[in-house]
């Protein structure tokens, strides 16, 4: 027969306690990591039930609401795209919403002009393709200054964001430039089996964006570098290059959200993402990724731009002016910078003061 000493007797007690503890942590990160869910859900049930009590009526099962909500989350969705791969990596790109005017007037002239020589889809391939090409010219820009020249990537995009605009609005000459193209019209518009084409080449996109970001080296290099720079270049990644390709997938990403937003209103204007910078940080930040950098995902951030499209058409419909749609996403915003600043305090990691 064995005995046990003390010390044994003891250790019996103490293990079960920090197995609780370890498993209590790993739910509170993943409540913590997926809060752009949670809101999502939270904001969806609460507009139900507005919209059941008050006008006896679904919210989230009527068909034109749910095409609605997709519409509005499209633009912002591929700004944030861009946006992800950047603020992960410790970076920002203030650039993307006159990026993103720029391709939207450059997608209307180029496909005016092809349609006079080719016809009228190719036409239209051929905009998509000029705008998303034109739009790479300054996410290059921006990368050289940030990896070449050390420039800090909030005054470099900060700088590139009035370049971008002056462009943009002398290629338009101060006004919005037409496109006289059905094609071009029909993709803005039309819809598959009652899903609008623009929603099914955002769903393509974001997983392709999705692949490369969570499967490929490109994706885990951006990841290493964002949560420590030193680290990634003692490992062998070269930063700058790195820098520079993800400056110019940014802008591309913005180029074809300019060249859609052409296309859903049949013409090009400058300011065409003026309004959805803030829209395309605050989906990544409310998707989970940290500011700090190092952690996101393209899932998160689209579930926070579904939110921020969610509050936005959400309170249009239960007719609360619109105006609290931006006091409504700067608390979200708030709310999931605190939940971030808990979870980095919770798992020790490094905080700037």
């Amino acid at each position: 027969m064995t005995s046990t000493t003390p010390a044994q007797q003891a250790e019996k007690h103490i293990a079960p306690q920090a197995d609780h503890s370890e498993a209590a942590k790993s739910w509170i990160r993943r409540i913590a990591e997926g809060r752009a869910w949670l809101f999502l859900a939270a904001l969806i049930i609460c507009f139900e039930v507005w919209s059941r009590v008050v006008y006896g009526a679904t919210f989230v099962l009527n068909p034109f609401n749910l095409q609605s909500i997709a519409i509005f989350a499209v633009a912002p969705l591929l700004l944030a795209t861009g946006q992800t791969f950047v603020i992960i990596s410790g970076g920002i790109d203030l650039s993307l919403g006159f990026i993103m005017g720029l391709a939207a007037v450059i997608a209307a002239h180029a496909t005016n002009m092809a349609g006079a020589a080719i016809p009228l889809p190719l036409a239209m391939l051929a905009g998509i393709l000029a705008a998303v090409i034109v739009a790479g010219v300054p996410g290059v820009i921006n990368g050289l200054l940030i990896s070449r020249l050390r420039v800090p990537p909030f005054i470099g995009t900060l700088g590139m964001f009035g370049v971008a605009r002056g462009a943009a609005y002398l290629l338009a000459g101060g006004t919005t430039v037409p496109v006289q193209n059905s094609w071009f019209a029909l993709l803005g518009n039309g819809k598959f089996y009652s899903v609008p084409y623009l929603v099914i080449i955002t769903a393509i996109f974001i997983i392709v964006m999705h692949y490369i970001l969570s499967q490929t080296r490109f994706g885990q290099h951006n990841y290493a570098i964002g949560a420590n720079a030193q680290a990634a270049r003692r490992a062998g990644i070269d930063i700058k290059d790195h820098i520079l390709r993800l400056y110019v997938l940014s802008a591309m990403c913005a180029g074809l959200g300019g060249a859609l937003y052409a296309a859903r209103f049949t013409a090009g204007a400058a300011q065409a993402g003026e309004p959805l910078l803030l829209d395309s940080v605050a989906a990544v930040v409310i998707g989970g990724a940290s500011l700090f950098g190092g952690s996101g995902t393209i899932l998160g951030t689209v579930a926070g731009a579904l939110v921020i499209a969610v509050i936005q058409y959400g309170l249009v419909f239960v007719n609360v002016e619109p105006f609290w749609q931006f006091i409504a996403v700067g608390v979200v915003i708030i709310i999931s910078v605190l939940i971030d600043q808990a979870q980095r305090r919770f798992s020790g990691a490094r905080q700037d003061e």
